[in-house]
């Protein structure tokens, strides 16, 4: 594994069947879990959610992480209607933390993302290394909602970028 992946290298592209598995191995990542506050899915469950819920979803847009000269699945970012609100969510495999994939990923994304403003996020709010890459991202912090017992901090991209 390449740890000093250059965040040139970084591609988004359509999900395809075999990402999932890297995806459910992310999931499953202690490390990510205790920072996300996330139950992970069982894995027909979660294969279940993903072939029907996400990518069957035409309203979701979903693309695979890629890094590398080999294209290596790092990850994935989605968006999705939630009520009039559209959310983002993404998810790195813990050996692609702190290199800027992240960043660089996320930019990508919000380029393709249909302009669609504004834009809604809702990390653990003890996630503060996602809290922040989305702030630098132009993300504002909202207030906050409740998942089960957790605090959930509410980040909107408005629909004039911030300068």
């Amino acid at each position: 594994m390449d740890t000093d992946t250059d965040t040139d290298s970084v591609r988004l592209r359509p999900v395809t069947p075999a990402d999932l598995d890297a995806f459910l191995a992310f999931e499953h990542d202690e490390e990510a879990l205790r920072r996300s506050r996330f139950t992970p899915r069982p894995r027909d469950r979660f294969m279940h959610h993903w072939r029907d819920s996400v990518l069957g979803d035409e309203t979701c847009l979903v693309r695979t992480v890629t890094v590398g000269p080999d294209h290596q699945p790092a990850g994935h970012v989605v968006s999705w209607w939630e009520g009039e609100r559209r959310f983002l969510g993404y998810w790195l495999g813990r050996q692609y933390w702190g290199r800027g994939i992240g960043s660089a990923a996320l930019r990508h994304y919000l380029d393709d993302e249909e302009t669609v403003r504004p834009l809604y996020a809702d990390p653990f709010v003890g996630n503060t290394a996602s809290v922040r890459l989305l702030e630098k991202l132009g993300f504002r912090h909202t207030g906050t909602l409740r998942h089960g017992d957790d605090e959930h901090a509410l980040l909107v991209l408005p629909p004039e970028p911030a300068q």
